[in-house]
């Protein structure tokens, strides 16, 4: 008889997604973490699974409390009924909430109170799983909670449980290194902490098991929880539910070869038909998809699709079955000229000299010319930040990457309108 466990990773309930369009706004709650946490137990009671483990930051904040309770309370009670045990870890963002939470929830189980390693094991027939947790006894914590630690091997397949940060050994959120996970003499490592889930896979499961969902753009991907197999004494399988509400997802539509800027359209209809097609296989689809499209390839065709992109209704896109709300992010423009830009930068007119300033950016990031270019192009953009009227939006100074990323969509725009004007192609 196999033994199934559902480990879920960073659940942070009382977050809400950002950068919603407004068709979407209101529905944030169907969207977030809340949301996720109901598909969650859903899926578990419909599977059967044997146990639900969670790493971590399930809230948000301190402040979430009651939300908190609300949510996790509701499902907990119903795993419970189901007959599925609910065990858990404090991470860095649950230090106070978590522990009374648990007081006040009956059947939930948490495991490691007050940075102290403890030990439960869990079996189903002749299977077992032995589990070894350890939680936050406060915000920060800067020493590693494996130092010095030896584990007594318990019943079954052993794993680690930790929340805490891989390969950052000045990190304040308990520091752990990759050889010392090795070293524990364990078959295995449940992560939470870090939201880009690891390959985990079996026999020996040991990494991060990402956010449940992705709640801004930069937790594009798959996201959700991991169903774990124990059967024949070991992990015998490690699937990944992709069963989170919100799908952020980047999208490459190659425009190479169009003849007109309305063919752009069609080129990302296309591509959305086929990611539409792939998302509606998974056996619980997103109910929205934010798309970070870039248009690449190579075209003199650039200005143009930009400006006809800039008339469409970007907030609402529908494609397939039509189960799915697609909206688009943000668009990146990628598109280079159909003459190589080594080609052009052999001239010795305005387009040459933009042309060799392009492939510059392409240069390695210690190029010295390379960085030349960008420490001019940050004063002027700090130069503009520092206006009156932007000051209130509070922005972070940008990165080199973040530089070189707009100097290269800017350069390439004035690339083609240079190109476009009379005998500059000739």
């Amino acid at each position: 008889m196999e033994l199934t466990i559902l480990a879920v990773g960073d659940l942070h309930l009382g977050a809400a997604p950002s950068r919603l369009p407004a068709p979407l706004a209101a529905r944030a709650e169907e969207l977030g973490a809340a949301a996720v946490w109901r598909r969650i137990v859903d899926q578990a009671i419909s599977r059967q699974v044997h146990a639900v483990v969670l790493a971590g930051d399930l809230v948000e904040d301190e402040d979430d409390f009651f939300e908190a309770y609300r949510e996790l309370a509701q499902g907990v009670e119903r795993l419970v009924a189901a007959n599925i045990r609910v065990l858990g870890i404090v991470g860095n963002h649950d230090v106070k909430v978590l522990p009374r939470l648990a007081d006040q929830i009956a059947g939930f189980e948490l495991l490691g109170r007050n940075g102290q390693w403890q030990t439960l094991t869990l079996s189903q027939g002749s299977e077992s799983l032995t589990l070894h947790g350890w939680s936050f006894p406060q915000k920060q914590v800067s020493y590693s909670p494996l130092a010095g630690i030896r584990f007594e091997q318990g019943p079954g397949v052993n794993l680690g449980l930790l929340h805490g940060d891989r390969d950052q050994p000045q990190s304040p959120y308990a520091p752990v290194s990759s050889p010392e996970l090795a070293g524990a003499a364990l078959d295995g490592w449940l992560l939470g902490h870090i939201h880009k889930p690891d390959a985990l896979t079996a026999p020996h499961p040991s990494g991060y098991l990402g956010s449940a969902t992705g709640l801004h753009p930069g937790e594009s991907g798959p996201r959700g929880p991991w169903l774990l197999t124990v059967s024949g004494g070991t992990v015998s399988a490690m699937e990944h539910w992709l069963i989170a509400p919100l799908h952020w997802q980047p999208l490459a539509v190659d425009l190479t070869g169009i003849g007109h800027e309305d063919d752009a359209r069609e080129r990302l209809m296309e591509a959305l038909s086929e990611l539409d097609k792939t998302l509606n296989q998974r056996p619980l689809a997103p109910e929205a998809v934010a798309l970070r499209v870039t248009f690449n390839g190579r075209s003199d065709l650039a200005a143009r699709v930009q400006s006809l992109m800039q008339g469409e209704d970007l907030q609402h896109l529908s494609a397939g079955t039509l189960r799915i709300h697609y909206f688009i992010e943000s668009l990146i423009y990628a598109i280079e000229p159909v003459l190589p830009l080594e080609t052009l930068a052999q001239r010795s007119d305005p387009v040459g000299l933009l042309a060799q300033r392009l492939l510059l950016l392409q240069q390695p990031g210690h190029d010295p010319q390379r960085q030349h270019l960008l420490t001019q192009a940050r004063q002027q953009m700090l130069a503009q930040q520092q206006r009156s009227w932007w000051q209130a939006l509070d922005n972070p100074p940008p990165d080199d990457e973040a530089v070189a990323h707009w100097l290269w969509q800017a350069g390439l725009l004035a690339l083609e309108q240079l190109l476009a004007q009379k005998g500059s192609a000739q």
